[in-house]
């Protein structure tokens, strides 16, 4: 049967892809357009199947606070190559999906995929695009925060960004400073007291073992032992977590020095990061 050209362009807005896809489906389905978008959306799957097992370390990290400044997201679509990530229509569905994240706030990944633009779930929008670039992309991250003030910071790659929360409003430039601050060292925790115990535990657990390798320490009693692993927990604490770090813009305090300097009061209440590239 004639494909119109009206119709390809018809299906084409409808499911975003490209124009001979669309006209390939049409062929297929016979002109019935339920089909095709489902031939369209099979092809997308297929693609993606295929593709499965390709690195995302490509892509955009997205982070967008609310009006009030007391919700934010943080969202990463992932693609293989640069080049597909430069492209403005992977920006924008990262952007919608960031918007939509923002605007109906889902509790988890599975709800942002669950969730619609238009008449299409993000699930589908990111398989479609898959089938559409040849690439495989995927929703690497999804976080929120909820707390009395948020600052977030997206570094300039596109690729890495953090969203921070804070027990009271602060001002912008403090917020972002901190924001950064995470962006740039990554640190585990707030401090050292909310520090996850597994991480406590793995890292005692190494100091402990490289101490009793060391041909010095080999007839010294345990709690020796252990007063020096504590010792290297407490460096470990200065380097990895956000209120001890030393502050990146002034090497001779810690973050939480700055922040007192900021606002005695201010406390870090939570936040997200991440990369694209960790």
């Amino acid at each position: 049967m004639e494909i119109k050209a009206q119709d390809v362009a018809k299906l084409r807005q409808m499911t975003g892809a490209g124009m001979m896809d669309c006209k390939n489906a049409l062929v297929e389905a016979n002109g019935d357009f339920e089909r095709a978008k489902e031939i369209i959306r099979e092809k997308g799957k297929l693609v993606a199947a295929k593709r499965a097992d390709r690195e995302t370390t490509e892509g955009a990290v997205i982070a967008k606070i609310s009006a009030d400044a007391k919700k934010a997201i943080l969202v990463a679509l992932g693609c293989e190559t640069d080049f597909v990530a430069g492209n403005a229509e992977f920006k924008a569905l990262a952007n919608s999906i960031a918007d939509t994240a923002l605007a109906e706030f889902p509790a988890t990944p599975e709800a942002l995929h669950a969730a619609r633009i238009g008449e299409t779930t993000i699930e589908e929008l990111v398989t479609q695009q898959t089938g559409k670039s040849g690439e495989k992309h995927v929703i690497a991250y999804y976080g929120t925060l909820e707390a009395p003030f948020i600052s977030s910071y997206i570094h300039m790659t596109g690729k890495v960004a953090t969203i921070v929360g804070f027990s009271k409003a602060i001002s912008n430039e403090t917020g972002r400073e901190i924001a950064m601050q995470i962006t740039a060292m990554n640190p585990v925790s707030v401090s050292r007291n909310d520090c996850p115990a597994e991480v406590v535990e793995k890292e005692l657990t190494i100091y402990r073992e490289q101490i009793r390798q060391d041909p010095k320490m080999a007839d010294k009693p345990a709690n020796m032992i252990e007063q020096i692993a504590q010792g290297k927990l407490n460096k470990f604490f200065k380097e990895s977590t956000l209120e001890d770090q030393t502050f990146v813009k002034d090497g001779k305090i810690s973050v939480a020095q700055y922040l007192k300097s900021a606002d005695a009061e201010v406390k870090v209440t939570g936040f997200r990061r991440f990369s694209l590239n960790d």
